[in-house]
């Protein structure tokens, strides 16, 4: 039998609790997901992509179908290299789907196998961002009800 493979690409620059919540609901429908770090060459990180992957593995430490990866060049054919047949996007509000459904039609057709599938954010959580995240510890507010504890850490070092 084939392992079903997933991709959830994102900068997650910080993870949140969102998307800690989006891999654990993905392994519910496939065998193993790649969290696949991303680099967004328009935008200038926060954290090392280094720092990145270590905080994700500290956040799945002993879950074997989590695996973590940094992501150079395009999604569509990172994802036919490792075998994978979806791609995982989370949509926190309908503003999300029109960008993201852009970007399903695109891998489609830079690869034909590919699949996309969208799970809706938690309610709760529906209006957390790494940009909010980042914000508000950069100005002492306290975001440990938003991301996972390994994270929070890394924020109140990189900011106290």
């Amino acid at each position: 039998m084939t392992k079903k493979l997933a991709i959830f690409p994102g900068s997650f620059d910080p993870l949140t609790n969102g998307h800690v919540s989006i891999v654990e609901r993905a392994l519910a429908i496939f065998d193993e997901v790649v969290v696949a770090v991303t680099i967004n060459v328009s935008k200038t990180p926060f954290m090392e992509t280094s720092e990145r992957i270590r905080l994700i593995r500290a956040c799945f430490p002993s879950d074997d179908r989590v695996i973590i990866e940094q992501l150079d060049g395009l999604l569509a054919h990172y994802a036919k290299e490792r075998g994978a047949c979806a791609i995982v996007r989370g949509l926190r509000a309908p503003s999300d789907f029109e960008y993201e459904l852009q970007m399903s039609h695109m891998n489609r057709h830079l690869n034909r196998e590919l699949e996309t599938v969208f799970l809706s954010a938690e309610a709760e959580g529906s209006y957390v961002s790494s940009s909010l995240v980042r914000e508000v510890a950069s100005l002492g507010g306290d975001v440990t009800e938003l991301v996972p504890a390994p994270v929070a850490q890394a924020l109140r070092e990189r900011f106290s």
